[in-house]
């Protein structure tokens, strides 16, 4: 049987062109038989099928195609345009597994415009579906704290996919056990009040530093070329985005610490590690105009981030996870940096932010002298960490 395939399916061609669509349907339903596990016959019968104007005995063939290639995107894409023309509910969630599946690179005018319709077509069924989950939600979120209530939405921006779960994934050091939090609720830092209200007179430090003759400038990104740190390589001793530092993996930075006292004698009163080689860090960040930070994470989990913007232009984003937010001056928040993450200036003016690192509050006293001993005995922090 094997042999007489080719001619088979070319006679099932023959057949198609003339509109002869039950003799293609026939000779195709025998090349199936022969050929089983072949999902590109099934296939054509399903072309030949929607052609002879029979949509679900097309989407009969599409099940058997997708049986034995379950992400064909064009298997995927027909099944979403099949559930369409008979009206079938499930067609929205029938196109996000087919947009899912797009391939890369330019798609022939005619399919693009199909798929372009049929991403419509999901984001409608989407919104339907979510104001579904959100009515069945109401009386439950209404009972919810602020900090419950986005947990609530998240938890159903995920349901549908319209964000994903982020996880921590440094490079270097891992602690086991400690929540994986995008931005960490300001409850767990009761200080950063004290931070907020200390707005100005870091800020005037910051412009004193930058005025000083001996002050040090330098990139944020410093490694060498040849170390396999690829999330970097944009901005690698790129002048784009520097930092002065006030500390810098546990050694104080003397030629710009002794213009900020007051920002130093704050800072202080913080739970920053104290890790000989690692840190603690504290410096201005400047990212010059039109200038983006890729994606990418950082060294730890053991520790997390605080920002306080100082120099913020319209516009200056920066996104944890599936979380975007836009830094305000003298709003200050915790992240963790072992969370993918970017940033942009879309400005033409300097973004200036304060960054420091702390503690993760999930680790005991005893934790902190066990991560404190490993990252010293290991050589402090690498090269290209905060």
């Amino acid at each position: 049987m094997s042999a007489e395939l080719p001619s088979l399916l070319a006679e099932a061609d023959r057949a198609s062109v003339a509109q002869d669509f039950v003799r293609a349907q026939a000779l195709l339903r025998q090349a199936a038989n022969a050929r089983p596990d072949d999902a590109s016959i099934f296939l054509k019968l399903a072309g030949v099928s929607r052609a002879a104007g029979e949509p679900r005995v097309a989407l009969d063939a599409i099940h058997r195609a997708l049986a034995i290639s379950p992400l064909d995107f064009t298997a995927l894409l027909m099944k979403a345009s099949l559930l369409d023309r008979i009206g079938d509910p499930s067609a929205g969630e029938a196109w996000g597994h087919a947009l899912a599946q797009k391939p890369d690179g330019d798609l022939p005018p005619q399919i693009a415009a199909v798929l372009a319709q049929g991403a419509l077509r999901h984001a409608a069924w989407l919104d339907a579906r979510e104001d579904h989950l959100k009515a069945a939600m109401t009386a439950v979120e209404a009972r919810a704290e602020d900090e419950e209530r986005g947990r609530i939405a998240r938890f159903r921006s995920n349901v549908l996919r319209r964000t994903r779960h982020f996880h921590s994934e440094p490079t270097h050091f891992q602690f086991p056990g400690l929540s994986e939090r995008e931005f960490h609720p300001r409850r767990l830092f009761p200080w950063l009040a004290e931070l907020e209200a200390a707005t100005d007179v870091i800020a005037a430090e910051l412009e004193a530093v930058m005025a000083a003759e001996r002050a040090e400038l330098v990139p944020y990104i410093q490694y060498a070329d040849h170390q396999p740190l690829r999330q970097w390589q944009p901005l690698n001793h790129n002048p784009d985005w520097t930092a002065i530092h006030l500390w810098q993996n546990g050694r104080r930075i003397e030629p710009n610490a002794r213009h900020c006292p007051r920002t130093l004698a704050l800072l202080e009163r913080f739970h920053q590690p104290a890790i000989p080689g690692a840190s603690p860090n504290a410096m201005f960040s400047l990212l010059a105009p039109g200038t983006a930070i890729p994606p990418h994470v950082g060294v730890s989990n053991a520790r997390l981030i605080c920002h306080l913007p100082l120099v913020v232009p319209e516009g200056c984003w920066f996104r944890v996870g599936a979380e975007t937010r836009h830094w305000r001056r003298g709003e200050a928040f915790v992240f963790d940096d072992t969370i993918e993450h970017e940033a942009m200036n879309p400005s033409d003016q300097l973004r200036v932010v304060f960054i420091f690192d702390l503690w993760h509050p999930d680790l005991s006293e005893v934790e902190r002298e066990a991560v404190t001993a490993l990252i010293t005995a290991d050589g402090g922090a690498p090269a290209a960490g905060l």
